[in-house]
C-alpha cells in the first residue's frame, strides 16, 4: 500500500509576505534533513489573504495560520514526525479549538 507523502504548502501571497512567509519557507528549507519523505512547495496564494502567512499540510487537510519562522521547529517535530497537529497553531477557520 502506497501512502501520498506529506506536502508542506507555504503561502507566498502579497498578504503572507507581508507577514514573512518567505522566512517561514526558510525555516523548513533549514529543516530539510528531517523532512527527507516530506514535499516542501509553495503558492501564489492560498485565499485566505490577512490570516498569514499560512501553511497547509497535505493530505492531512490541516491548515495553519499566522505561523512565524521559530515555530516551524514545532510543526517539524509534532505534526510531520510525532503525526499530531499542533492545536494551538490551527487555522481557527477551518479548525474548532475543542
Amino acid at each position: 500500500m502506497n501512502k501520498s507523502p506529506k506536502r508542506v504548502v507555504i503561502c507566498l501571497g502579497r498578504s503572507c509576505r507581508k507577514y514573512n512567509s518567505q522566512k517561514v519557507l526558510a525555516a523548513f528549507k533549514q529543516n530539510q534533513d528531517l523532512l527527507a519523505e516530506i514535499e516542501l512547495d509553495t503558492v501564489k496564494c492560498l485565499g485566505q489573504c490577512g490570516n498569514g502567512p499560512m501553511v497547509s499540510i497535505e493530505p492531512d487537510g490541516v491548515w495553519y495560520s499566522q505561523v512565524r519562522p521559530k515555530e516551524v521547529p514545532l510543526v517539524i517535530e509534532q505534526h510531520l514526525i510525532g503525526q499530531s497537529p499542533v492545536r494551538e497553531m490551527l487555522y481557527p477557520k477551518f479548525h474548532s479549538k475543542k
